[in-house]
C-alpha cells in the first residue's frame, strides 16, 4: 500500500480533535475571530445556546449577552481582558435563542500563531442554572433565617466566638440586654453577667461546659445596659468545624423575670394558704380548748367567790383566798386571749369614741408604763365613731402598751393616734368603706424582718420563759379581724414600731343606739319577785355552779343536764319564768334548744351562755347572751336586762 491509502485510511490529528471537540454536550466550545465572530460551533454550544451551527457562525458572540450587558460593553470588555492577559474567565447571564436567561460559566482564551499575532479566541460555556438556583435559594433561605433570628425580639439569639467575644446581635438581644449592634459586637459576653458572679468565674465555666459536653444550660441574674438586673435563662450550644473544632457558640437568651416573680408569688400564696390553714387548725384546738378550760374556770371562780361570801376568814386565809382567785382570774383572762385569737369571743359591739376611750385609760396606761416613758396622743377635732366592743378596745391598748414598754426598757416615748381612712373595692383585706386608724408607736428597739414576719403568730414571744403568753398580737389581730376591720405592723430594728387597727368607722346617720342602763342604776320592780329559773348545761360542775349563783340571789332553780330533759320539764311545769341554756351540748345545742321553745312556749324568755362569740343564729333570735365564764355579777345583770320585757312575747 502507498502512501495515499495509508492517508485515506487513517484519520489525522485535527479532524480527531474536532471529533472530539464536536461531540462533547454539556460545554460549549466554539471559536471567535479576532473581532469577537463565531467560526466554529460544536453540539454543546447548539444545545446549551439553542442556536445550530449555520444560524450562529459568522455572527458576532454578544449575541448571548444580556441587553444591559451589551450595553455596558461587556463583551467588548471580556475580549480585551482576554487579548492582555491571555486568558478571561466570569460568571454572568446570558441569553438563548428563545430568549430564555441561564447562568454560564465562561472562559476565553487567546489564540496565537508562533510569532506570538492573536489570531481569534477559544470560548467554553458552562451552563450552571442549576447551582445558580440552587446557590440563590441557599442564600435566601439563610437570609430569611438571619432576618428571622434579627428580628426575633423575645428571645436574645447571637453569636460567640471561641474566646466568648461577641461576633452578631440579633434585636431581642437589644432590646432585652439594652445594647445595640455597635456598642456591644467585638465585646466579651461576661459583660452581662454580675460582678460577683464574674468574680467566680461563671461565664467561663459556662463557655467550657458547651465546649466539653456540647450544651449548657441554666438560670440567673443578668445584667443590662443600664445596669438593672433581670432573671434569665440561658443555653449555650457548641459550634463545630468540619474537623470537629469547636470555633464558636449560639448564645440563647431569655427574659423570664416575669415567671419568675409569678413563681415566688404563687409560692407565697401556697405558703400563706398553709399558714392560713395551720392558724385555722391551731385556732379551732384553741378555740376548743378555751371553751372547756372556761367552763373548769367558772366553777373554780364561783365557789371561790361563794366561799369569800360565806365563811369569815382570818387575813392570812383572806390572802390565799385572794390568790387564789387572782389566779383563776388570770386564767380567765388567758382564755379571753385564746378565744380573741381563735375569733370566738363574745364582743358587745357599739359605738365607741376613741378619744375618750384612751382618755379613760390615761391613768392605767400611765400606771402600767411608768414614768420613764412618755404618753402623748394626737387626735383630729372631728373623729367619727367607730363599731368596736370598748372592753375590747381596752385590751387592745394595754396589750400594745405592754409590747411599748418591753421594747423601751430605758425608757422612750408612746404616741396613740387615730385618723379617718377609706378602704378601696380592691382591698382583699377590708370591704370598701369609711374606717378609723388607730394607731401604737413606740421608739423602742423595734424587730427584725425575721420577728416581724412572726409576730402574729401564736404562742411566738421575745420575751423569754415566762415572761409572755405568745398571744398578745394575735390576740388583737383576732379582735380586729372579728371586728371587721386589720391589724398592720411596721417595725425597724432601731427606729420602733407602729401598730395600726382599722375599725369600722359608725355611720352617723344611722339610728342612735339606747344607752344601755349602768350597773349603779335601780333594779326594775320586776326583779323584787322571786324568779324560777330552769338552768341547762350537760357539765354538773358547770350546772351546780350556775345553781348555786340563781340560789344565792334567791330565785328557785330547777336543774336539767339535756336540752331533751328541759323540754320535759317545761312539758310538765307552766312556773318557769326563765331559761338558762349552755350553747355547747350533745344533741341539741342551746340554739336549738331556744328555738324549739321560742315555737312552743313563744313568751318564756331564753338567755344563751357561751364562750363562743359566732352563733349567727342567737343573733337571729335576738336571745340574750351571758358569755362564759360568768359570775354572780354577770349573771345578775342579764337576768335585770331579761325581767325588763318580762310579760311580752319573745321575738322569734
Amino acid at each position: 500500500m502507498g502512501e495515499d491509502g495509508n492517508g485515506a485510511g487513517t484519520m489525522d490529528e485535527d479532524s480527531r480533535f474536532r471529533l472530539l471537540v464536536d461531540s462533547i454536550t454539556d460545554y460549549a466550545i466554539y471559536m471567535l475571530d479576532t473581532n469577537g465572530v463565531v467560526t466554529t460551533w460544536n453540539k454543546g454550544a447548539e444545545h446549551i445556546k439553542g442556536y445550530r451551527a449555520d444560524e450562529i457562525v459568522g455572527r458576532h458572540f454578544s449575541i448571548f449577552y444580556t441587553p444591559e450587558d451589551r450595553a455596558s460593553g461587556l463583551p467588548e470588555r471580556a475580549l480585551a481582558a482576554a487579548l492582555r492577559d491571555g486568558r478571561f474567565e466570569s460568571e454572568g447571564w446570558r441569553v438563548r435563542k428563545d430568549g430564555s436567561r441561564f447562568w454560564t460559566n465562561v472562559v476565553v482564551h487567546t489564540i496565537r500563531q508562533a510569532d506570538g499575532t492573536a489570531i481569534g479566541f477559544a470560548k467554553i460555556t458552562r451552563d450552571l442554572t442549576d447551582r445558580k438556583k440552587a446557590q440563590t435559594a441557599l442564600a435566601e433561605s439563610e437570609e430569611q433565617f438571619r432576618r428571622l433570628v434579627l428580628n426575633v425580639t423575645d428571645y436574645a439569639i447571637y453569636m460567640l466566638d471561641a474566646n466568648g467575644v461577641v461576633t452578631t446581635w440579633n434585636q431581642g438581644a437589644e432590646r432585652i440586654k439594652g445594647y445595640c449592634a455597635s456598642e456591644i459586637v467585638g465585646k466579651h459576653f461576661s459583660t452581662f453577667y454580675p460582678e460577683e458572679d464574674r468574680a467566680r468565674g461563671l461565664p467561663q465555666r459556662g463557655l467550657e461546659t458547651a465546649r466539653r459536653e456540647g450544651h449548657f444550660q441554666a438560670e440567673g441574674w443578668r445584667v443590662r445596659k443600664d445596669g438593672t438586673r433581670f432573671w434569665a435563662s440561658v443555653v449555650i450550644d457548641a459550634i463545630y468545624a468540619e474537623d470537629g473544632t469547636v470555633v464558636g457558640f449560639a448564645k440563647i437568651t431569655r427574659d423570664v423575670t416575669e415567671r419568675m416573680e409569678q413563681q415566688k408569688r404563687l409560692d407565697q400564696a401556697r405558703e400563706e394558704l398553709f399558714q392560713a390553714q395551720k392558724i385555722e387548725a391551731i385556732g379551732q384546738l384553741t378555740g376548743g380548748v378555751a371553751h372547756d378550760f372556761n367552763n373548769l374556770l367558772m366553777v373554780v371562780l364561783g365557789s371561790l367567790e361563794a366561799l369569800g361570801r360565806r365563811l369569815s376568814l382570818d387575813s392570812r386565809e383572806s390572802r390565799l383566798l385572794d390568790n387564789a382567785l387572782q389566779a383563776a382570774q388570770r386564767g380567765s383572762q388567758l382564755t379571753q386571749r385564746m378565744l380573741a385569737f381563735a375569733r370566738k369571743q363574745e364582743l358587745e359591739q357599739k359605738p365607741v369614741d376613741l378619744p375618750d376611750l384612751v382618755r379613760g385609760m390615761s391613768e392605767l396606761l400611765g400606771h402600767t408604763l411608768g414614768s420613764s416613758i412618755q404618753i402623748e396622743t394626737r387626735f383630729p377635732l372631728s373623729l367619727p365613731k367607730v363599731f368596736a366592743d370598748p372592753n375590747q378596745l381596752d385590751s387592745v391598748l394595754l396589750n400594745l402598751a405592754v409590747n411599748a414598754r418591753d421594747a423601751m426598757p430605758d425608757g422612750g416615748s408612746l404616741v396613740i393616734s387615730a385618723r379617718p381612712a377609706e378602704a378601696e373595692a380592691d382591698d382583699p383585706h377590708l370591704q370598701q368603706g369609711r374606717y378609723v386608724v388607730l394607731a401604737v408607736t413606740d421608739s423602742g428597739q423595734g424587730m427584725d424582718p425575721d420577728t416581724l414576719a412572726r409576730a402574729t403568730d401564736p404562742f411566738f414571744t421575745t420575751k423569754g420563759v415566762g415572761k409572755g403568753t405568745g398571744l398578745g398580737l394575735s390576740m388583737v389581730q383576732g379582735i380586729a379581724e372579728q371586728s371587721g376591720g386589720r391589724m398592720q405592723i411596721e417595725s425597724r430594728v432601731g427606729v420602733g414600731t407602729n401598730v395600726q387597727i382599722w375599725l369600722k368607722a359608725v355611720d352617723e346617720t344611722a339610728a342612735p343606739c339606747q344607752p344601755e342602763r349602768q350597773d349603779g342604776q335601780a333594779a326594775p320592780a320586776g326583779m323584787d319577785r322571786k324568779l324560777t329559773v330552769l338552768a341547762v348545761d350537760d357539765d354538773a360542775l358547770v350546772l351546780l355552779n350556775t345553781v348555786m349563783i340563781l340560789e344565792e340571789l334567791g330565785h328557785d332553780v330547777v336543774e336539767a343536764h339535756s336540752g331533751e330533759k328541759a323540754l320535759a320539764v317545761l312539758e310538765q311545769r307552766r312556773d318557769i319564768d326563765v331559761l338558762i341554756t349552755d350553747q355547747a351540748m350533745p344533741h341539741m345545742t342551746g340554739v336549738a334548744l331556744a328555738r324549739e321553745v321560742a315555737g312552743r312556749w313563744p313568751n318564756l324568755p331564753v338567755i344563751l351562755a357561751s364562750g363562743y362569740a359566732e352563733i349567727n343564729d342567737a343573733r337571729a333570735l335576738r336571745l340574750p347572751r351571758l358569755a362564759k365564764p360568768f359570775g354572780r355579777i354577770e349573771l345578775e345583770r342579764v337576768l335585770r336586762r331579761v325581767s325588763e320585757g318580762m310579760g311580752s312575747a319573745v321575738a322569734r
